[in-house]
């Protein structure tokens, strides 16, 4: 289909993104990668009368350290974050879900701050920044606050950002050293997931197995208890809501949850 009209103006900076953001208020979304927002355009279930295109904001592409944490600005792309040093060495596991995404084209175009606020159950990042016990910063008029990611994701495609706020960054922990793993069930290696799971210092993120991204806080809970790899992973579909689909019921996605979960947990040891 075609979308319904709408007027598209480009910003360099974020400080142009954020008063634009704030004159247009509702009527305008913000567009980054476009491989969330256009789709929803198409269908006619998104129509905003003006587009904001952060795409130029070259300032929100980095991947530093800042502490004791790996620090990651919003408009990075998924082929920047896969083979970044810093990642590689200190965040590992993002680095690896970031090369799951999609394919070639969806990776060189696609950004982590604008997957990360679609918030869709069903995509790798959200699960891998909960894993990986990640803050979120945003930034709007009344300076930036930081969203712990655990309370970042609250419905179907909701977040808490505001319509003049912006993400700007993703802070996570240093994982150097650390064990992790990445599992996920698809039927096309470029379809959305069935079912993923992302494992990383003893906290594990669930992928399409609810309408928010989750984690799965009894096989955590049984980890931190001393229980085994397998009795853990069992636990895995513990208070989720999986969608219940043709080609994938809720039953099987549990029964992949707590399989992925187990070899997820395996490889990270």
């Amino acid at each position: 289909m075609i979308p319904a009209s709408f007027s598209y103006e480009r910003v360099s900076t974020v400080d142009e993104a954020l008063s634009r953001m704030a004159s247009l208020g509702d009527d305008a979304k913000v567009l980054a990668g476009g491989h969330s927002l256009l789709p929803l355009m198409k269908l006619r279930l998104a129509a905003p009368e003006y587009l904001i295109d952060i795409g130029p904001i070259d300032e929100l592409r980095y991947v530093r350290l800042d502490g004791d944490d790996v620090v990651i600005g919003a408009l990075s792309r998924y082929s920047d974050l896969v083979r970044d040093p810093v990642l590689l060495e200190h965040a590992p596991l993002l680095a690896h879900v970031s090369g799951s995404v999609g394919d070639r084209q969806v990776r060189h175009r696609g950004t982590i701050g604008g997957s990360l606020v679609h918030a869709d159950s069903a995509a790798d990042l959200p699960a891998a920044v909960l894993a990986s016990d990640a803050v979120l910063v945003a930034r709007g008029p009344s300076g930036e606050r930081r969203i712990p990611a655990s309370e970042f994701f609250l419905g179907p495609f909701t977040t808490p950002l505001e319509p003049d706020e912006l993400l700007i960054e993703v802070r996570l922990p240093r994982q150097t050293g650390m064990g992790w793993g990445f599992e996920k069930f698809t039927r096309r290696a470029i379809d959305w997931a069935m079912v993923g799971v992302a494992v990383v210092g003893g906290r594990v993120g669930l992928v399409n197995m609810g309408g928010v991204p989750l984690r799965a806080t009894a096989t955590e809970q049984a980890l931190a208890a001393g229980e085994s790899i397998a009795d853990a992973a069992s636990q895995a579909a513990a208070d989720t809501n999986p969608p219940d689909e043709p080609h994938a019921t809720a039953e099987y996605r549990r029964h992949l949850a707590r399989v992925l979960t187990r070899r997820a947990l395996t490889t990270a040891g």
